[in-house]
Protein backbone atom coordinates (compact mmCIF):
# COMPACT_ATOMS: atom_id res chain seq x y z
CA UNK A 1 0.00 0.00 0.00
CA UNK A 2 1.13 3.89 -0.89
CA UNK A 3 2.45 5.32 2.46
CA UNK A 4 0.37 9.05 1.69
CA UNK A 5 2.07 10.27 4.96
CA UNK A 6 4.89 12.96 3.73
CA UNK A 7 2.55 14.51 1.35
CA UNK A 8 3.93 18.07 0.11
CA UNK A 9 2.59 20.58 -1.79
CA UNK A 10 4.48 21.11 -4.93
CA UNK A 11 2.36 23.94 -7.17
CA UNK A 12 -1.23 25.57 -7.81
CA UNK A 13 -2.06 25.45 -11.82
CA UNK A 14 -4.72 27.30 -13.94
CA UNK A 15 -4.37 24.61 -16.51
CA UNK A 16 -2.24 21.47 -17.91
CA UNK A 17 0.44 23.29 -18.92
CA UNK A 18 1.38 24.47 -15.62
CA UNK A 19 1.88 21.24 -14.07
CA UNK A 20 4.86 19.77 -11.93
CA UNK A 21 7.66 18.39 -14.18
CA UNK A 22 7.53 14.87 -12.69
CA UNK A 23 6.75 12.49 -15.08
CA UNK A 24 4.05 10.80 -11.80
CA UNK A 25 0.62 9.75 -12.24
CA UNK A 26 -2.12 11.86 -11.28
CA UNK A 27 -5.35 11.33 -9.08
CA UNK A 28 -8.17 13.70 -9.29
CA UNK A 29 -10.04 14.74 -6.77
CA UNK A 30 -13.60 16.48 -7.67
CA UNK A 31 -16.62 17.52 -6.16
CA UNK A 32 -18.73 20.29 -5.69
CA UNK A 33 -18.09 23.54 -3.25
CA UNK A 34 -17.90 22.23 0.19
CA UNK A 35 -18.08 18.47 0.00
CA UNK A 36 -15.04 18.21 1.68
CA UNK A 37 -11.93 17.66 -0.88
CA UNK A 38 -9.76 19.61 0.57
CA UNK A 39 -10.29 18.25 4.46
CA UNK A 40 -10.37 14.68 2.68
CA UNK A 41 -6.69 14.68 1.26
CA UNK A 42 -5.85 16.26 4.72
CA UNK A 43 -7.35 13.34 5.95
CA UNK A 44 -5.53 10.29 3.64
CA UNK A 45 -2.44 12.88 4.03
CA UNK A 46 -2.42 12.36 7.85
CA UNK A 47 -1.88 16.07 7.84
CA UNK A 48 -4.37 18.74 8.62
CA UNK A 49 -2.30 21.64 7.72
CA UNK A 50 -1.42 20.42 3.81
CA UNK A 51 -4.73 21.72 2.03
CA UNK A 52 -6.46 24.92 3.80
CA UNK A 53 -9.93 24.15 4.44
CA UNK A 54 -12.89 26.62 4.90
CA UNK A 55 -16.23 26.39 5.97
CA UNK A 56 -17.53 28.69 3.22
CA UNK A 57 -17.89 26.95 -0.28
CA UNK A 58 -15.54 28.18 -3.16
CA UNK A 59 -12.24 28.29 -1.34
CA UNK A 60 -10.24 26.62 -3.86
CA UNK A 61 -9.84 28.27 -7.42
CA UNK A 62 -7.00 26.31 -9.04
CA UNK A 63 -5.94 23.19 -9.59
CA UNK A 64 -3.51 22.10 -6.41
CA UNK A 65 -0.67 19.78 -6.80
CA UNK A 66 0.32 17.58 -3.54
CA UNK A 67 3.48 14.66 -4.28
CA UNK A 68 3.43 11.59 -2.54
CA UNK A 69 6.82 10.74 -2.54
CA UNK A 70 8.30 10.50 -6.01
CA UNK A 71 4.90 8.21 -6.80
CA UNK A 72 2.36 10.15 -7.90
CA UNK A 73 0.50 13.49 -7.78
CA UNK A 74 -3.31 14.38 -5.27
CA UNK A 75 -4.89 16.75 -7.61
CA UNK A 76 -7.64 19.00 -5.52
CA UNK A 77 -9.70 20.41 -8.62
CA UNK A 78 -11.84 23.80 -7.56
CA UNK A 79 -15.20 22.60 -6.08
CA UNK A 80 -18.40 23.53 -8.81
CA UNK A 81 -22.31 24.93 -8.39
CA UNK A 82 -21.86 28.23 -6.27
CA UNK A 83 -20.82 31.53 -6.69
CA UNK A 84 -21.85 34.70 -5.39
CA UNK A 85 -20.87 36.53 -9.08
CA UNK A 86 -23.24 33.84 -10.54
CA UNK A 87 -22.52 31.79 -13.63
CA UNK A 88 -18.54 33.02 -14.28
CA UNK A 89 -16.95 30.63 -11.73
CA UNK A 90 -19.07 27.41 -12.85
CA UNK A 91 -17.55 28.32 -16.82
CA UNK A 92 -13.93 28.98 -15.26
CA UNK A 93 -14.57 25.68 -13.76
CA UNK A 94 -15.45 23.87 -16.65
CA UNK A 95 -13.14 25.45 -18.91
CA UNK A 96 -10.61 23.99 -16.40
CA UNK A 97 -11.57 20.80 -15.88
CA UNK A 98 -11.46 20.24 -19.88
CA UNK A 99 -8.17 21.44 -20.49
CA UNK A 100 -7.14 18.80 -17.55
CA UNK A 101 -8.90 16.25 -18.87
CA UNK A 102 -7.79 16.57 -22.88
CA UNK A 103 -5.19 14.27 -23.48
CA UNK A 104 -4.04 13.75 -20.09
CA UNK A 105 -2.43 10.54 -20.03
CA UNK A 106 -0.90 11.02 -16.47
CA UNK A 107 -4.72 10.98 -14.90
CA UNK A 108 -4.75 7.27 -13.28
CA UNK A 109 -8.47 8.05 -12.00
CA UNK A 110 -10.70 10.42 -10.28
CA UNK A 111 -12.19 10.45 -6.58
CA UNK A 112 -15.04 11.92 -7.75
CA UNK A 113 -17.02 13.02 -4.05
CA UNK A 114 -20.31 13.29 -3.14
CA UNK A 115 -21.67 14.81 -0.10
CA UNK A 116 -23.87 11.86 1.29
CA UNK A 117 -26.36 14.14 3.09
CA UNK A 118 -27.87 15.67 -0.58
CA UNK A 119 -29.21 14.66 -3.35
CA UNK A 120 -27.69 14.71 -6.32
CA UNK A 121 -27.39 17.54 -8.66
CA UNK A 122 -27.61 18.76 -11.93
CA UNK A 123 -23.46 19.36 -12.02
CA UNK A 124 -23.19 15.95 -10.67
CA UNK A 125 -25.43 14.28 -13.41
CA UNK A 126 -22.98 15.86 -15.71
CA UNK A 127 -19.78 14.88 -14.62
CA UNK A 128 -21.33 11.28 -14.13
CA UNK A 129 -22.31 11.31 -17.79
CA UNK A 130 -18.89 13.55 -19.15
CA UNK A 131 -16.93 10.13 -17.10
CA UNK A 132 -18.56 7.55 -18.91
CA UNK A 133 -18.72 9.75 -22.40
CA UNK A 134 -14.76 9.86 -22.25
CA UNK A 135 -14.47 6.66 -20.77
CA UNK A 136 -12.67 8.25 -17.74
CA UNK A 137 -12.24 6.05 -14.34
CA UNK A 138 -13.74 6.78 -11.32
CA UNK A 139 -14.02 5.83 -7.91
CA UNK A 140 -17.49 7.48 -6.17
CA UNK A 141 -16.49 8.99 -2.36
CA UNK A 142 -19.29 9.41 -0.12
CA UNK A 143 -18.11 12.11 2.48
CA UNK A 144 -19.92 13.27 5.48
CA UNK A 145 -21.21 9.44 5.82
CA UNK A 146 -20.45 9.42 9.85
CA UNK A 147 -23.45 11.54 9.91
CA UNK A 148 -25.53 8.81 8.38
CA UNK A 149 -27.51 5.71 9.47
CA UNK A 150 -27.89 2.54 7.24
CA UNK A 151 -31.40 3.25 5.48
CA UNK A 152 -29.85 6.87 4.66
CA UNK A 153 -26.70 4.86 3.28
CA UNK A 154 -28.48 2.51 1.11
CA UNK A 155 -30.63 5.83 -0.48
CA UNK A 156 -27.58 7.73 -1.09
CA UNK A 157 -26.44 4.64 -2.59
CA UNK A 158 -29.86 4.51 -4.60
CA UNK A 159 -29.92 7.45 -5.73
CA UNK A 160 -26.02 7.85 -7.03
CA UNK A 161 -26.74 4.34 -8.98
CA UNK A 162 -29.87 6.04 -10.82
CA UNK A 163 -27.02 9.02 -12.17
CA UNK A 164 -24.16 6.53 -12.42
CA UNK A 165 -23.75 4.90 -15.95
CA UNK A 166 -20.87 2.60 -15.21
CA UNK A 167 -21.83 2.48 -11.23
CA UNK A 168 -21.60 -1.47 -11.51
CA UNK A 169 -18.18 -1.46 -12.64
CA UNK A 170 -16.98 1.89 -10.52
CA UNK A 171 -16.33 1.39 -6.90
CA UNK A 172 -17.81 3.31 -4.24
CA UNK A 173 -17.05 4.41 -0.72
CA UNK A 174 -18.20 5.80 2.33
CA UNK A 175 -16.06 8.05 4.54
CA UNK A 176 -16.11 10.45 6.98
CA UNK A 177 -12.59 12.15 7.72
CA UNK A 178 -13.97 11.68 11.77
CA UNK A 179 -13.83 7.67 10.96
CA UNK A 180 -10.48 6.34 10.38
CA UNK A 181 -11.19 3.54 9.56
CA UNK A 182 -13.03 4.41 6.53
CA UNK A 183 -10.05 6.88 5.38
CA UNK A 184 -7.40 3.91 5.70
CA UNK A 185 -9.87 2.09 3.74
CA UNK A 186 -10.00 4.81 1.07
CA UNK A 187 -6.29 4.70 1.10
CA UNK A 188 -6.25 0.94 0.35
CA UNK A 189 -8.72 1.50 -2.24
CA UNK A 190 -6.72 4.11 -3.98
CA UNK A 191 -3.54 2.07 -4.23
CA UNK A 192 -5.37 -0.89 -5.44
CA UNK A 193 -6.58 1.33 -8.32
CA UNK A 194 -2.63 3.17 -8.67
Amino acid sequence: MINFRGAQFIKSATNKSEKPDKNLKEVLFVGRSNVGKSSLINAITDNKSLCFTSSKPGHTRLLNYFEIKDQLYLVDAPGYGYSKAGGKKDTLFGEMMEDYFYQNDKLAFVVFLVDSRREVREEEVDLFDFFAEENIPYITVFTKADKLNQSEKARALKEVKKHSHRFDNNDVIFTSINDKTSIDNLRKLISAKL
